[in-house]
């Protein structure tokens, strides 16, 4: 008869590649200096740098409005992000959106772009992390944000 030491590890989850690394390692990205994953702290300081700016802007334009908010941050988002790799807010905290697994410089584009910013508006998949430290808003995406 089988005893439980002889399915320990199965029951345990076994052993996966990837398991005991950092999750930079995991993503093929460096632990640390340029092009490693960027600190939680930064990215939500980078969050509220461009949320301020959509609501100053809305304040200017639109009464304050927070659905007009919602959107110039949702506009912001999509057309930097897509372009050129960045926010107002990452740009100021020296961080870069990336396609996972491409090399660096590649464009997030407009597909990626548009998951990223309707994932990341819906608030809850920005606010749930992966085991490698990405948002699901990341993740459904394909992107990762890292150090400049």
């Amino acid at each position: 008869m089988a005893s439980r030491e002889d399915f320990g590890s199965w029951l345990e989850g076994g052993t996966s590649a990837g398991q005991g690394s950092s999750p930079a390692e995991r993503l093929g990205l460096p632990s640390s200096g340029p092009g490693s994953p960027a600190p939680l702290t930064r990215r939500i300081v980078a969050l509220l740098v461009d949320w301020a700016a959509a609501m100053l802007i809305s304040y200017l334009v639109a009464d304050a409005n927070s659905l007009a908010t919602l959107g110039i941050f949702a506009l912001e988002n999509l057309l930097l992000v897509s372009t050129v790799g960045f926010t107002i807010g990452h740009r100021l905290l020296r961080l870069q959106v990336r396609v996972l697994g491409a090399p660096a410089g590649t464009p997030v584009g407009l597909v990626r772009g548009a998951v990223r910013v309707v994932l990341l508006c819906l608030v809850i998949p920005a606010v749930v992390w992966g085991p490698d430290g990405r948002g699901l808003h990341d993740r459904g995406a394909g992107t990762v944000i890292v150090r400049r």
